[in-house]
C-alpha cells in the first residue's frame, strides 16, 4: 500500500491538473458565447442567400449553368469529388474531431475519385498518418473563421469545380442539434439541386421573376455568395460546437478529478490513521515491556 506522502504527491498532482482543466473550461465558455452570437449575426444572412438561390433554382430551368449541371447519369467511380473538412486546431475536445474524420473517410470510401482539403490542424496530422493525400490545407482558419477565410475557401474551391477538376463538391462539418448534442454534418454545395416544376406543390404561389440583366450573370453572382455565405456559416457552427465539446470534455474531467480526489482523501486518511495506530501501539508495548522490565528487577 502507499505511504500518506505518495498518496498526499498524488493528490497535489491532481489538483494541479484540475487547475488546468478549470481554465480550459473556462476559456472555452467565453470562445462560445462570443462565438453564438456571431453565428446569430450569420444566420439572416446565410438563410436569405439560401432562399434565394432556392427561388432562383425554380426559374433557370432552360439555362445551362456548371452550378446547376447534373452529373448523375455519369458512372460514379469516374466523377471526382472534393471534400472540405472541417476540424479543430486542438483536441481535448471529446469526441467532436473522430466523428467528423471518420464521416469523412465513409464518403471518400464511396468515390474512386477525390480531392481533399482539410481546415484544422488535428485533420490534416490525421490524414497524414494514415498517408491519405491532402490535396490543400487552410491554415489558421479553424480558431478564427472569418469572412476573409471562408471567400479564401469558396474561391479556390469554385476554381476547381468550374474548371472540372471537380465535379461534385461537398463539405463535412459538425452541427449543434442542442447544447448537448452535436453530430457530424454532410453537405452537398455543388452542383446544386434544379427544383422541378413538377415537385413544386399547387398552392405555392409562382411569383413572376426577372433576372436582369441575364440568368447566366445572375447565377454567376448569386451562387459563389451564396456557397461563400454557407462555408462561412458552416466554420462558424463547427466552432461553436467545439467549444461545447471542449466544455463538456474539461467539465467530465473536472467530475472525474473530484471523484479520484474523493478516493484519495478516504485512502490518505486510513494509511494515516494506520500510521498512527501503529505508532500508539507500538509506544504502548515499549511502556508495557518497561514496566514489565522494573517488575522483574523489583
Amino acid at each position: 500500500m502507499a505511504n500518506t506522502k505518495e498518496i498526499k504527491d498524488r493528490i497535489n498532482s491532481i489538483k494541479e491538473t484540475q487547475k488546468i482543466t478549470n481554465a480550459m473550461y473556462l476559456i472555452s465558455s467565453t470562445k462560445l458565447r462570443k462565438a453564438k452570437k456571431e453565428l446569430e449575426n450569420t444566420e439572416p444572412y446565410f438563410y436569405g442567400m439560401q432562399a434565394m438561390t432556392e427561388r432562383l433554382s425554380r426559374h433557370v430551368s432552360g439555362v445551362n449553368s456548371i452550378y446547376f449541371r447534373n452529373y448523375d447519369d455519369d458512372i460514379e467511380n469516374e466523377r471526382t469529388a472534393g471534400f472540405l473538412v472541417i476540424t479543430a486546431d486542438k483536441g481535448l475536445a471529446g469526441s467532436y474531431n473522430h466523428n467528423v474524420l471518420k464521416l469523412t473517410e465513409e464518403e471518400m470510401s464511396k468515390y474512386k475519385n477525390s480531392k481533399l482539403f482539410v481546415v484544422g490542424e488535428l485533420g490534416r496530422k490525421y490524414f497524414e498518418n494514415k498517408h491519405i493525400p491532402i490535396d490543400e490545407e487552410f491554415l489558421y482558419t479553424a480558431q478564427n473563421p472569418t469572412l476573409h477565410r471562408s471567400r479564401v475557401i469558396t474561391l479556390r474551391l469554385l476554381e476547381l469545380f468550374e474548371t472540372e477538376q471537380i465535379q461534385e463538391l461537398y463539405i463535412v462539418y459538425t452541427i449543434m442539434v442542442s447544447s448537448a448534442e452535436m453530430q457530424p454534418m454532410l453537405h452537398r454545395l455543388l452542383p446544386l439541386k434544379q427544383a422541378s416544376i413538377m415537385n413544386i406543390p399547387a398552392d405555392v404561389y409562382q411569383e413572376e421573376f426577372q433576372l436582369v440583366p441575364s440568368p447566366e450573370d445572375v447565377i454567376k453572382a448569386v451562387v459563389p455568395n451564396c456557397i461563400n455565405g454557407y462555408i462561412f456559416s458552416a466554420l462558424v457552427e463547427s466552432f461553436c460546437c467545439e467549444q461545447s465539446a471542449r466544455m463538456s470534455a474539461m467539465q467530465s474531467a473536472n467530475d472525474s478529478a473530484n471523484q479520484i480526489l474523493h478516493t484519495l482523501n478516504i485512502r490518505y486518511n486510513r494509511v494515516r490513521q494506520a500510521a498512527i495506530t501503529q505508532e500508539i501501539t507500538e509506544v504502548c508495548s515499549g511502556a508495557r515491556a518497561q514496566r514489565q522490565r522494573k517488575k522483574r528487577r523489583a
